[in-house]
């Protein structure tokens, strides 16, 4: 199976390299750059499980290792701010590499430092989360939470190398797995019937982390994005496709102050079968659609119950943060909605009424 994916963006492509032991690849790539020092940032649980290991690798490298607090809340000013300040002191400059070595946030944060520090500098990925492998990763999307909502302050910056070694896989906790996993399915979703059905038949295998599928899931998963921020880098057109689910998701981490009480891949698999309840409710897929969806997300593991994660919720606020999507435009709402399974589209302007009909089912 092909291990390298070709992000084709012009002069900002760049390769996604992924398989077991691929963080090797990172000691040649290296060798034939001339940075003058690499800064490290990761957070506190990937720190203990895979430092070591990514320092062994770098061996010889001039390294400086910056570690954040794990969780979505280091998406803030204030580790943003300590993090730069922290590196300044470290006499960067402009042939200095950044890499985010983590999950979602590492990275999410890690290439916004990148994309402002001395105005930009280089900076690659090495995602230790199926989440980060298939989606955060991959197309240049760096940000920072604010209290009016999730990536709301951030940039389009591409990284110069991307490599996903499946072996950081292997510890990953299950919570955080099935997390991902939401990832993975809504490329199955969007735009692939065919990759649905694997997923469907091969759930199994994919929980207990078989190298082989996990290589085969994340691949077509990467190709797909791949393909999609090839067209449109800076999400006008099709690339709004890969926020599926994520309308309403944002919604309800907003809600929670992006707490641990709600993983971000487990909100996108609520926001998933809302906005493939909302395309039946609209007539755009038909019931029996709707239930293959809902059984499979159920089957998955991931939950689905909101009653679960807070016994009352505020209807109110949470249409409120609906308002702070990035897609809505003169207060017009705009979801990404189901014509059949493997096929989105965007619809805009959606009557707020829609939203609250299924909130009102679901809570």
């Amino acid at each position: 199976m092909n291990n390298e994916i070709a992000v084709n963006l012009g002069d900002k492509s760049y390769k996604i390299r992924i398989g077991a032991g691929e963080i090797n690849h990172l000691r040649n790539f290296l060798t034939q750059k001339n940075y003058s020092k690499i800064f490290i940032i990761t957070d506190e649980n990937v720190a203990k499980l895979h430092l070591a290991k990514l320092h062994s690798v770098l061996q010889g490298f001039e390294l400086t290792t910056t570690i954040v607090a794990s969780g979505e809340q280091t998406k803030s000013f204030g580790a943003l701010e300590k993090t730069c300040e922290e590196i300044l002191q470290q006499n960067i400059d402009r042939k200095s590499l950044i890499i985010a070595f983590g999950g979602g946030v590492v990275g999410d944060l890690a290439g916004f430092i990148a994309s402002i520090l001395l105005r930009g500098i280089d900076f690659l990925q090495v995602p230790t989360t199926l989440l980060a492998c298939v989606d955060s990763s991959v197309g240049g999307k760096t940000a920072i939470n604010s209290k009016f909502g999730k990536n709301l302050i951030g940039s389009f910056y591409q990284p110069k190398l991307v490599i996903c070694d499946l072996d950081f896989l292997q510890t990953l906790p299950a919570r955080e797995f099935r997390a991902g996993y939401a990832e993975v399915l809504k490329y199955g979703l969007i735009e692939d019937k065919k990759f649905f059905d694997f997923l469907d038949q091969n759930l199994e295998k994919i929980f207990l982390k078989d190298t082989k599928t996990l290589q085969e899931i994340i691949t077509k998963s990467c190709e797909n994005k791949a393909r999609i921020v090839s067209q449109d880098e800076k999400e006008n057109g099709v690339r709004a496709l890969l926020n599926f689910g994520h309308t309403f998701a944002h919604t309800f981490e907003n809600e929670l102050n992006y707490s641990n009480d709600l993983l971000h891949g487990e909100a996108v698999g609520i926001g998933m079968l809302m906005a493939a309840k909302m395309s039946q409710n609209l007539g755009m897929i038909d019931y029996a659609q709707f239930e293959i969806i809902k059984k499979h997300i159920e089957k998955s593991g991931l939950n689905i119950d909101l009653k679960q994660i807070r016994k009352n919720w505020d209807q109110k606020n949470l249409v409120g943060h609906l308002y702070k999507d990035k897609k809505t435009e003169h207060k017009n709402l705009t979801f990404i909605l189901l014509e059949k399974i493997g096929q989105a589209v965007i619809k805009k302007g959606v009557d707020e009424k829609e939203f609250q009909k299924i909130i009102a089912e679901m809570l």
